[in-house]
């Protein structure tokens, strides 16, 4: 293994990256993989450190094993792979400008090359099929250029070693919920009528970027979302130039986010005399987060969370359609998710300590919404506990 011939600024242990890289192995041996070619950024930051804007073209990482993986992109971002990567330089390979964006030859034509230099072009190759970052061009140009291989379908087989958080990443973690409190509080205090939304939003990324306790804010995988009054019966828009008005009910959905873990965070501010469905509705919502906080214990189910959620709704007449929950950590955009368990009624996968969600019970009704949630980790023993410490309740400015 060569020398880093550059600074590193590695975010977590060796130790921590050869505990991810066992966990990966491990998946691979089980479902029969040789290799795994990952191309989700997440999944290739959490298991190397990789970490640049390149996943607009395609890349990947290697895992092998029985050998350090290999970074492989554009000739371009390799220079940054060499510069936030654990492996050695010798494990840092990119291909020529040629490929990118071309309609004469694709970027996996490389890689094929690649994998059969290495021996491995009748390999068994794990792909992540189902990700937005490996298109359907890619997996067929893959297929054709190595006929011999069996390509198997590895999606979310790393997202399921990332879901119980080590201490070094609730560290992280936490770092980004002192973000989410910071963006929420200035968010409630700038809110007015008459101020346009840009400018509130600009403000609550100037606080995000900043970050809190002398740390840093990265940028999130999500953009803040803030509908108002009927547009928040739409959960996932985002702002514009209008105005906040009175007797409009607004939500905030935010992340403070450090070195690329997520904390989210989403309050409802009403701006006037909120009507009694409203009233009505936060009680409702904010005994059921409750009650899910208590049953978010482990070795209690996913679907546990849901369903204590859920009593209390349905004595108010509320009826949600969608999940409460998802895993949250390690992300890039277009979402914090980390796709594996949801919390809802059907999914019964165990809750274990370490384990961190976005317990996210909106209300999104015909004409309004409103949405207040936690970020939440799962306990050696009692009930979770949420990263941020904002009440659960709606602002109300009169």
């Amino acid at each position: 293994m060569t020398q880093h011939q550059f600074r590193k600024d590695l975010p977590f242990s060796p130790q921590e990256y050869q505990r991810r890289l066992t966990l990966t192995r491990a998946a691979m041996d089980d479902a029969g993989i040789e290799v795994l070619l990952v191309t989700d950024p997440s999944n290739m930051a959490w298991l190397t450190g990789y970490n640049g804007w390149s996943f607009y073209v395609h890349q990947g990482v290697l895992v092998f094993p029985d050998a350090d993986p290999i970074w492989w992109g554009r000739n371009q971002d390799a220079n940054g792979a060499l510069r936030t990567v654990w492996m050695g330089d010798d494990r840092v390979i990119g291909y020529a400008d040629h490929f990118v964006q071309s309609t004469t030859r694709h970027p996996m034509q490389d890689l094929a090359q690649r994998l059969m230099d290495l021996g491995l072009g009748t390999a068994r190759l794990g792909v992540e099929t189902d990700n937005y970052y490996y298109s359907a061009k890619a997996h067929m140009t893959l297929a054709a250029e190595l006929p011999q291989a069996t390509l198997i379908d590895a999606t979310a087989q790393v997202n399921w070693q990332r879901a119980v958080k080590s201490d070094e990443e609730l560290v992280f973690m936490r770092r980004a919920a002192r973000i989410s409190e910071k963006m929420i509080d200035g968010l409630m205090e700038r809110v007015e009528p008459g101020v346009p939304k840009n400018e509130v939003v600009a403000e609550a990324q100037r606080d995000a970027l900043r970050g809190a306790d002398g740390h840093w804010g990265d940028y999130a995988a999500i953009v803040p979302l803030l509908p108002s009054g009927s547009d928040a019966a739409a959960p996932h828009l985002t702002w514009d130039g209008r105005p906040f008005a009175k007797g409009e009910a607004t939500f905030f959905e935010i992340s403070g986010c450090y070195r690329r873990y997520h904390a989210p965070l989403c309050r409802t501010i009403f701006l006037g005399d909120p009507p009694e469905m409203i009233r009505k509705a936060e009680a409702a919502l904010v005994e059921g987060l409750e009650a899910g906080l208590d049953a978010a214990r482990a070795g209690n189910r996913a679907c546990d969370i849901a369903n204590a959620l859920a009593a209390p709704l349905e004595r108010a007449g509320i009826e949600r359609g969608a999940r409460c929950g998802y895993p949250i950590g390690l992300s890039y955009p277009p979402d914090w998710g980390e796709r594996t368990i949801s919390l809802r009624a059907e999914d019964e996968n165990v809750l274990q300590p370490g384990m961190t969600f976005h317990f996210m019970p909106g209300l999104w009704m015909a004409d309004w919404g409103l949405e207040i949630t936690e970020s939440i980790l799962i306990t050696d023993s009692g009930p979770a506990e949420p990263f941020c410490n904002r009440p659960r309740a709606l602002v109300v400015k009169p």
